[in-house]
């Protein structure tokens, strides 16, 4: 049905043909692409990103995929499973992350899904660096992982709770009701 290409990332229906929907295959291109851009701007060697999920149907197959692609260019991968998109956003800085994808299609219908890119700010990517990623996904220029330098994986379930202790309230008209709303969860 469709594939949506952007500076945020990539959307689209899962299954159908190569580059008109979301396959496999572009699953893994569109990661290769955001890990070899990662790789290319930053000055470390050993890089790690956050992943996180949200409950569709085709989300454990694209974490897979995901995964297994930044592993293969020898970048580390810290899987919270499933998290909401802020959880994500704020366990990348939490954790020291050199980025992060977040693999929700949001409001769309269960056949849709999306890799959704995060700078080491847990921030979605600006406009210049989703140019470049886009170009590197066309270019297909992706150096992968000798087998001693494959990347690590690890989970992680205390995304959540992290997420909720780093909850504020701005301080703004709210911020004298915030000790209230915390005893209210609990």
């Amino acid at each position: 049905m469709a594939l949506i290409k952007s500076i945020s990332g990539i959307r689209g229906t899962i299954g159908g043909k190569v580059d008109d929907n979301l396959t496999p295959l572009d699953v893994v291109k569109f990661t290769s692409a955001f890990g070899t851009w990662l790789q290319n701007n930053k000055n470390k060697k050993d890089l790690t990103l956050v992943i996180g999920r949200d409950a569709r149907i085709s989300g454990q197959m694209v974490s897979s995929l995901v995964t297994a692609t930044l592993q293969g260019l020898g970048i580390n991968v810290i899987d919270l499973g499933l998290s909401t998109t802020p959880t994500v956003e704020v366990m990348v800085p939490e954790l020291n992350a050199d980025g992060g994808i977040i693999l929700t299609a949001s409001h769309n219908p269960k056949q849709w899904n999306a890799l959704k890119l995060l700078n080491d700010k847990g921030e979605f990517i600006n406009g210049q660096a989703g140019a470049e990623v886009l170009a590197i996904a066309e270019s297909e220029d992706f150096n992968y992982a000798k087998v001693d330098n494959l990347g690590k994986y690890e989970t992680r379930n205390d995304g959540f709770d992290i997420h909720i202790k780093r909850f504020g309230l701005a301080n703004g008209r709210c911020g004298c009701y915030q000790s209230q709303k915390i005893q209210k969860w609990g």
